[in-house]
């Protein structure tokens, strides 16, 4: 703020010594110290009064919990979404443990459906097959074993 340097500290003192006196020097420096001490607890008091009046501390409380609240939302949220996704994979595998063999075909229908374009998808191939083991368990059951339609063709007669 002030820029006093040497030359002009002993410019001052010099003029001081001049004019007050070396017996009065002492008791003014006291004085003057004294004044900007009472000057700077008298500012201090006052900003504190006005940081009171417009309550700086409760506004910063205010805003420190509206950030703990705004982390808390957001965790809650996380939460809600792993609960979510831990119910629908718990039912899932009840659906599951319910029927495996369809389990197993609507999900290999699901991933045909959501890789049509793969031609070597295994999801088609499971479903595929299951399909085809049905349609083998109903022929050998209602053809029999030795039905010539059950035969291979390279099997000796």
């Amino acid at each position: 703020m002030f820029d006093i340097g040497f030359p002009e500290l002993m410019m001052v003192s010099i003029v001081a010594l001049l004019v007050i006196g070396p017996d009065k020097l002492p008791q003014t420096i006291r004085a003057l110290i004294l004044w900007i001490g009472r000057f700077k607890s008298s500012l201090a008091n006052i900003r504190a009064d006005i940081e009171n009046e417009i309550g700086a501390d409760e506004i910063r409380q205010q805003l420190h919990n509206e950030s703990v609240m705004k982390n808390l939302g957001e965790t809650r949220q996380q939460l809600e979404n792993i609960i979510h996704s831990t119910d629908k994979t718990l039912s899932d595998i009840k659906k599951t443990a319910a029927n495996p063999r369809k389990a197993t075909i609507d999900f290999a229908t699901e991933a045909f459906t959501d890789n049509s374009t793969n031609s070597t998808n295994p999801a088609a191939l499971l479903k595929s097959s299951a399909s085809l083991s049905n349609s083998t368990d109903d022929a050998s059951a209602t053809l029999g074993p030795d039905s010539d339609k059950t035969r291979r063709p390279d099997a000796a007669d």
